[in-house]
């Protein structure tokens, strides 16, 4: 406890000079004694003049260069100890004003039940390669965390098919995202679509946002709602009562094919999407409704969004650091210089 005392009184006395804290304040423990080393062996009793003998030669009017090793050797211990608050790491904290940041807390919501394995057929002429839904969706989810994070977001990653789960929560990490989708497959929830669940949950991951952060919510499917617990229409009510937009981007054209296995061999069946549901969806949520066709479909979409999602909110307080042992090292070297300009030439003693 009394090492603390008298740090924190050291740490008070340089606080004096525009120094804030010490890095290292426990250097001072080992310090400080080397300093006052002179001055401990200027009081040393001498065979000349005795440390009680000097107060008696000052009532007898004793000469001031009778206290010039004792002065010079103050000044140099003086010199020392703010060379000792120096080595300690003075620093200078600058705590600098919240500045308007850009952001928000995005959950995409992404479908991988059966349907989103219907393979997507390129434009003709095109040259581009044939991708199935979900592929389209994992390059949109890709766009997304590659720009959003960038700008400050966080992002959470929904996955759903016959159930809905939260395949990474809100983050600002771009590898943990990357991570999380890498492990995203058809049917990893499940083979049907239960488009309420997955909405709804998206709602509670969006509810848990940052106070001063901007939510919204893209959805990510073929939009046709085959199962699950929730209707949309509730699920839809819950982003309305929680003011929360919902951008809803419908994936892929009518009648693209889908090999399901069966014990009879492979089947193949056709998939209709439902861009109408998730226009209503978007429309009673203050969002918008997107539909892609193909790869080059998805650029345009994630300008748009990446347009709308622009909230202001204050970014944290910064805290800035600087070393700063410019005072103590002008108070120490000008000690130490009175201490050689009086040792060496006013209370020089001549041979």
């Amino acid at each position: 406890m009394g090492d603390h005392i008298w740090i924190d009184g050291i740490a008070r006395l340089v606080g004096a000079l525009g120094i804030d804290r010490l890095e290292a304040p426990r250097v001072l423990w080992w310090a400080i004694p080397l300093a006052l080393l002179p001055l401990v062996l200027a009081l040393r009793p001498r065979a000349s003049i005795a440390w009680p003998a000097v107060r008696e030669a000052a009532r007898a009017g004793a000469s001031p260069r009778e206290y010039a090793p004792l002065v010079v050797a103050a000044l140099r211990s003086l010199g020392l100890l703010g060379l000792a608050c120096v080595l300690a790491g003075p620093q200078r904290v600058l705590d600098l004003p919240p500045e308007p940041g850009l952001g928000l807390d995005l959950v995409l919501v992404l479908d991988t039940s059966r349907s989103m394995a219907a393979v997507e057929s390129a434009p003709e002429g095109s040259g581009a390669k044939r991708s199935t839904r979900l592929d389209l969706a994992r390059v949109a989810v890709a766009h997304f965390a590659e720009s959003r994070l960038f700008a400050g977001d966080r992002i959470a990653l929904v996955v759903f098919g016959d159930t809905a789960f939260t395949q990474c929560p809100p983050t600002s990490d771009g590898s943990l995202l990357a991570a999380a989708l890498a492990r995203v497959n058809v049917g990893i929830a499940g083979d049907a679509t239960a488009l309420g669940d997955a909405l709804a949950l998206g709602v509670k991951r969006a509810s848990h946002a940052e106070a001063a952060a901007e939510r919204a919510i893209v959805l990510l499917t073929d939009g046709r709602s085959t199962t699950g617990d929730l209707p949309v229409s509730v699920a839809t009510a819950l982003a309305v009562d929680a003011s929360i937009r919902v951008h809803t981007v419908a994936i892929g054209r009518g009648g693209a094919p889908v090999a399901v296995e069966t014990a009879a061999g492979l089947r193949v069946e056709h998939h209709e999407p439902d861009p109408e549901t998730l226009r209503q969806i978007a429309e009673r949520t203050g969002g918008r409704a997107f539909e892609v066709h193909g790869a080059a479909d998805l650029i345009a979409v994630h300008a748009a969004i990446d347009a709308l999602e622009r909230g202001e909110r204050p970014l944290p307080t910064r805290r800035i650091e600087r070393s700063h042992p410019e005072p103590l090292l002008a108070v120490a070297g000008g000690l130490l210089a009175l201490e050689i300009l009086l040792g060496r030439v006013f209370f020089r003693r001549l041979p």
